[in-house]
């Protein structure tokens, strides 16, 4: 029937919306050029258009900045927490946020964790 084959084109329809954002999503944080991510710049670019012009993510973080850009240096074999949010009140470091935001939502974001190795000797 017309209305199943409409209900399931709906479906497909939010599952390719959610593979394109966490495409995106994983895409945001390696260079254009790295091989395997390079055809996701496609995917990034679909998650932009699909937010209504004018829309911001930034909703609160040095909003007077043109760009929002961190710098930590990291000492061998220490490991950071960082937002990807937007929601955290210890931004650029992770505090929880998204928690809130995922339960609210039914979304799914999560911290990015960074580890350095230790240096061998």
């Amino acid at each position: 029937p017309l209305c199943s084959k409409r209900k399931h084109s709906e479906t497909m329809l939010g599952r390719a919306a959610t593979i394109v954002a966490f495409a995106a999503s994983c895409s945001a944080f390696a260079p254009a050029s790295t091989p395997a991510l390079s055809g996701m710049n496609a995917a990034r670019s679909s998650v932009s258009s699909m937010r209504m012009a004018g829309e911001r993510f930034n909703l609160k973080i040095e909003l007077d900045s043109a760009k929002v850009v961190n710098t930590e240096k990291m000492a061998a074999g220490s490991k950071a927490v960082y937002c990807r949010c937007w929601k955290s009140e210890t931004f650029p470091k992770c505090d929880g946020s998204h928690a809130k935001h995922n339960t609210e939502t039914g979304d799914n974001l999560g911290p990015l964790i960074v580890a350095v190795e230790k240096a061998e000797k």
